[in-house]
């Protein structure tokens, strides 16, 4: 079986638990404006590669992965529109021994494919764009159906969940918008943590040498005391580590 991949990381430490091998999917089906991660898109491009030769690979490594509850995470691009490859590799991943996660914003349908994958996942790492429609369909250039379908399909897993929410100014950043990230929190029991990660231009070098112009052209980061307003304000009404 071959999956097509953009590439991989062999020593990853923001991606999950301990050190992790992270395999980033080529296609996604959402274009967000902030993308650092442009040329995955294009679910035609990246490389073929065969399963048994990726885990090779892994296992090669295995030693690193080990500890502390590290494993493999599959990232994008949006990696489970290849769920079928996925689930045979998370097969094999928890016969060496180690965790699975998956890097997702939610945005697929809930096929038998996809449920599946979701059974072996050790850990979901929950990419939410935004809990209001209209900035959800303006930042991805999607509607919310299939994310809220995914939400209250996880929501009721025995799976650990660590939530991922991008700090945008002018889009994510407002009162009402930590409001609602709050509410949503709290009606999960398997929440276990929340990332919240400052919007930054680091992937506009990609944009460019696409021959893309950069959506969000002169966009600055956000400013440290919002970025802490939001991680304090989680802490005190929420049951979570806050990163």
């Amino acid at each position: 079986m071959k999956g097509r991949i953009h590439s991989c990381e062999t020593m990853g430490s923001v991606d999950g638990p301990g050190i992790r091998y992270v395999i980033f999917f080529q296609g996604c089906n959402m274009k967000c404006l902030y993308c650092h991660n442009r040329d995955t898109w294009n679910k035609n491009d990246g490389n073929l590669k065969d399963l048994d030769q990726l885990v090779q690979d892994i296992e090669s490594l295995q030693g690193f992965y080990s500890r502390d509850s590290g494993g493999v995470t599959v990232s994008g691009g949006e990696p489970l529109l290849q769920s079928e490859f996925i689930s045979g590799l998370f097969d094999k991943i928890h016969l060496l021994g180690l965790t699975t996660a998956v890097d997702t914003s939610g945005h697929v349908a809930l096929t038998p494919e996809v449920k599946l994958v979701l059974s072996k996942t050790d850990y979901i790492l929950l990419d939410v764009k935004s809990l209001d429609p209209v900035k959800h369909r303006e930042i991805t250039g999607v509607n919310q159906v299939y994310v809220n379908q995914f939400f209250s399909y996880v929501k009721n897993l025995n799976t650990k969940i660590w939530l991922r929410y991008v700090l945008v100014p002018g889009y994510t950043d407002s009162d009402q918008d930590l409001i609602k990230l709050i509410d949503f929190i709290n009606e999960y029991n398997n929440i276990e943590r929340v990332d919240i990660l400052p919007y930054h231009v680091y992937g506009k070098e990609k944009w460019t040498n696409l021959g893309i112009k950069y959506p969000l052209e002169g966009l600055s980061p956000p400013k440290k005391e919002n970025i802490e307003h939001f991680r304090n304000s989680i802490k005190d009404s929420c049951r979570v580590i806050v990163k």
